[in-house]
């Protein structure tokens, strides 16, 4: 038997679509976690690469949002890591980075992004992405 509530809920009454917010920049990380407020994700962030790797091992986000640019790892090698993984391979990955050029975005889809998103980041334009991605996950 199906709730009618739970009906309308996301995921069709599953829990919310997890998304873990990689950045370096402690306001983009907010900034970001705004533009998705609305939205009813369960946000969580990560300050590093390897913040991110160990947040995504001990609890695979649905979806990544990923700075390119960060001290230590960056995110082109999360990406690589987390698409290596056969526990994680299947989370999509949206980069954001200021670099928009088409080396650094071939450098991303073949690192295992789906989506290549400039910095700053539009918020219209990262919903609709993000929406994108999470409908395409749970046909799993």
């Amino acid at each position: 038997m199906s709730d009618p509530a739970s009906a309308a809920a996301p995921n069709g009454g599953r829990r919310r679509p997890r998304v873990l917010i990689v950045d370096d920049e402690r306001k983009n990380r907010q900034l970001i976690e705004v533009m998705l407020g609305e939205e009813h994700y369960e946000i969580s962030t990560a300050n590093s690469g390897e913040e991110a790797l160990a947040a995504i091992l001990t609890s695979p986000p649905d979806l990544l949002l990923l700075d390119v640019m960060m001290p230590g790892m960056d995110g082109y090698q999360v990406a690589t890591r987390v698409k290596g993984n056969p526990a994680t391979a299947q989370v999509p990955i949206v980069m954001l980075s200021a670099l928009i050029d088409t080396n650094s975005m071939n450098h991303g889809r073949s690192a295992g992004a789906e989506a290549f998103l400039a910095k700053p980041v539009n918020g219209a334009e990262l919903r609709q992405q993000v929406q994108k991605l999470l409908g395409e996950a749970k046909r799993d």
